[in-house]
């Protein structure tokens, strides 16, 4: 067997023979770059005191990283899907790659986000990648088992991200956290080239650029105001940025609706699975990587964990996605889609809604329930909805499938941590100011409004300044770590409300199904077939 995989999937007779090793090679790529999402979530106290970042700095690092990871991915699957998928995959790693040894390297804040940037850009090329390889790969009466494989995988990144960057910051600075993502990205792309065959499209159309970029304008001005204007206010950049998001959604649909060949047929959403699928992606990542932004910081900043101590109490969470993915394995194909991913959205509420409990007297106890269930919770229902989503496409447009699922999870994810982010600031400084409000200076006390971090800053200084001081900053500690207790709890019920109403649409949405069965012997497999022979 040579080492270099050279037959094109779609020439293969019969099944391609090294097909679960690839998965593999596709599991490792997409666990780097989800990784890259979350292990900042602990290097952010290093970086920020050796760059001197604000929190408006500190939040471009992160998302500078989101904003063309999210944009991107659905042009970049398509033109996976037209010239050569494993060759996106592999351009992808090599740029994600670039990025990381750029930003191991530079010590401005400027150049960091530019680095993440590029990360983000190299991101978008190989998350519609793998999913459209995997798709593409493997047999239908085994594509569900690999596709639930691959949801496991994005929910364990969501844990060894912190856990991976908390161990190397033991011992090495914050730059290590980007430069670890080298030699992965080096043997993903060794194992790429080796096991994974080339893939592309037999029959596509022309790409559709003006789709394409305004697609790349309403998403990536959606993501700019979801971030910039609920954690710094709606100014005329954020209203712009929203105003021109909502022009270009209504410019996208007007274009793709008469285009013969669109770069995504939004006649798609007409399909209750699809929708209903794409919807609940959407809303379990919002609560997800919500609710781990903040209670990472809760073990942090109350807790006093330490980077390391932080991403190892994450654990639970990622061995409980292995548990829901077994799960759906065994009962999806007996009770059907829709059950599963209500069960699971339904967990994900309640786990959120627990952390209402928090309080300054919560332990790492107080998380563990809530980790386990968002964990269970994304194997139970993600496997199916995803299955769902890319059953919806045909061969030609698998990388447009993998860039429509993608951006759901990232704009989830985005609206997640920007809005819950948001309220939970919102509620820490209300409460701080009236706790503290009249017994520190006023340049004092806007530093530790700003966050909890720079909460626990202030208290530092104030140790040192008097005899005084030990009293005044234990005091200023006590405060603040009731402060962001508070606005935990306050934001968890929020945030639960929120993806309790996601759960009742998705319900609704949903078929059930004999509905789906009822659905595919007439009406939707007609609309199924009418949208797949349109192009």
């Amino acid at each position: 067997m040579p080492f270099v995989a050279n037959t094109p999937v779609e020439k293969t007779t019969g099944p391609y023979a090294r097909r679960w090793w690839a998965l593999l090679v596709l599991c490792l790529s997409l666990l780097i770059v989800v990784m890259a999402n979350t292990s900042l979530i602990v290097a952010a106290p290093d970086m920020t005191r050796d760059l001197g970042l604000s929190s408006s700095d500190l939040q471009w690092v992160i998302d500078g990283y989101t904003v063309p990871y999210a944009a991107l991915m659905l042009v970049l699957g398509s033109i996976g899907d037209k010239y050569s998928r494993r060759g996106a995959l592999i351009a992808g790693l090599v740029i994600f790659a670039g990025g990381s040894v750029m930003g191991s390297l530079v010590d401005e804040t400027a150049l960091v986000i530019t680095a993440r940037a590029i990360m983000g850009v190299g991101a978008a090329v190989v998350m519609p990648a793998t999913l459209s390889l995997l798709v593409a790969i493997f047999p239908r009466e085994e594509r569900v088992r690999a596709i639930t494989a691959w949801t496991a995988t994005s929910g364990l990144a969501i844990a060894v991200g912190p856990l991976v960057a908390g161990w190397l910051l033991e011992s090495h600075a914050w730059g290590s956290t980007f430069l670890i993502n080298v030699p992965t990205a080096v043997l993903a792309v060794v194992g790429a080239v080796a096991l994974v065959p080339p893939s592309k499209a037999d029959r596509a159309g022309r790409i559709d650029y003006v789709g394409g970029l305004l697609s790349i304008v309403s998403v990536g001005s959606l993501v700019y105001a979801i971030i910039e204007g609920p954690h710094f206010g709606w100014g005329a950049g954020p209203v712009g940025a929203a105003v021109v998001a909502g022009a270009g959604l209504v410019a996208f649909v007007a274009w793709e609706l008469r285009h013969p060949h669109p770069m995504l047929d939004v006649r798609k959403f007409r399909l209750r699975s699809f929708s209903g699928s794409m919807t609940a992606v959407l809303f379990f990542f919002f609560g997800t990587f919500g609710s781990v932004y903040y209670a990472t910081q809760f073990l942090q900043f109350v807790l006093g964990y330490d980077a390391l101590e932080t991403g190892v109490r994450l654990l639970p969470l990622a061995g409980a996605v292995f548990v829901g993915a077994a799960v759906t394995g065994r009962l999806t194909p007996k009770l059907g889609m829709k059950p599963m991913v209500v069960a699971g959205m339904a967990v994900g509420t309640a786990g959120v809604l627990l952390l209402t409990r928090i309080d300054t007297g919560s332990t790492y106890a107080d998380f563990v329930p809530t980790m386990l269930m968002l964990g269970f919770a994304i194997g139970l229902s993600v496997s199916p909805a995803t299955d769902t989503i890319m059953g919806s496409f045909p061969e030609s447009e698998l990388g447009v499938g993998g860039g429509a699922n993608d951006t759901a999870l990232e704009l989830g994810g985005s609206l997640g941590i920007a809005i819950l982010g948001s309220l939970l600031g919102t509620a820490y400084k209300d409460r701080l100011t009236d706790l503290v409000g009249g017994r520190l200076p006023a340049a004092a006390l806007d530093t530790a409004k700003d966050s909890v971090g720079g909460g626990l800053a202030v208290a530092e200084r104030i140790a040192k300044t008097s005899s005084a001081g030990p009293q005044q900053a234990q005091a200023l500690v006590d405060a603040v770590h009731e402060a962001f207790a508070h606005g935990v709890a306050r934001t968890s019920l929020v945030g639960g409300i929120i993806m309790a109403a996601g759960t009742l649409v998705v319900l609704a949405v949903l078929p059930g199904r004999k509905a789906a069965a009822k659905q595919g012997d007439g009406e939707e497999k007609a609309e199924v077939a009418e949208l797949v022979g349109a192009k």
